[in-house]
């Protein structure tokens, strides 16, 4: 999809509300545990259809044992699927995790590659994944739409469609390119504490003065 042919058809106070999203999480970050580019690379890959709690119980017992692709690739399918497999699609994951760790090893010399077309190539890696290491691993500015970065944005009104490419294309033509990384990160801390799935906490919302959800369901 051609981000220039994104229209963006509703008009909403841009700049207002990521002002106050600023001010509601000074301290909104990735809430992964990683120490580095590979760490986030696998524990971004866990995460899919998992919560960062549940990854994050994992991830730093996993760590401790296997640093680097070379590590992982010690390990049998199966031997993986038995230290992930608290996390849900487990077998797949592991399937992806070790071709991806023999792809790093042999192709990057067990770096992971800064360019998102590289890390879209490798197993179990999407377009989310790749733009969330990108961003906080690399500071290359992006915008990773995750559930939580769809629905907010989508109800505030930043973005008008039931499509996440088309949601993030539409994100990264109305924020500054400087505040992609931050505005991921606001976004999805709202959505886990305010503007959550079922029953958001309008009554409570800094946000309700602008949003469009609120207004259409005052």
């Amino acid at each position: 999809m051609d981000d220039k042919k994104i229209k963006l058809t509703n008009r909403v106070p841009t700049k207002q509300i990521l002002d106050l999203l600023a001010k509601m999480y000074p301290e909104a970050k990735c809430e992964l545990l990683y120490r580095n580019p590979f760490e986030l690379l696998i524990a971004t890959m866990l995460s899919a259809q998992a919560t960062d709690k549940k990854v994050n119980q994992i991830t730093p017992f996993l760590f401790q044992k296997y640093k680097t692709p070379k590590d992982f690739l010690s390990l049998s399918q199966q031997e993986l699927e038995q230290e992930i497999k608290q996390i849900g699609l487990y077998k797949t994951k592991s399937k992806n995790i070790l071709e991806t760790c023999r792809i790093l090893q042999e192709k990057y010399n067990g770096e992971v590659p800064k360019s998102r077309e590289e890390l879209e190539s490798l197993p179990g890696v999407g377009r989310k994944t790749a733009n969330v290491v990108l961003s906080n691993a690399f500071g290359i500015p992006a915008i990773a739409v995750d559930t939580h970065v769809f629905r907010v944005s989508n109800r505030i009104g930043l973005a008008k469609s039931d499509n996440v490419l088309e949601t993030e294309l539409q994100l990264m033509k109305r924020i500054p390119k400087q505040l992609w990384s931050n505005a991921h990160h606001w976004l999805i801390w709202h959505g886990r504490r305010v503007c959550i799935a079922r029953n958001p906490k309008c009554e409570i919302c800094p946000l309700q003065p602008y949003c469009q959800y609120a207004k259409e369901n005052k």
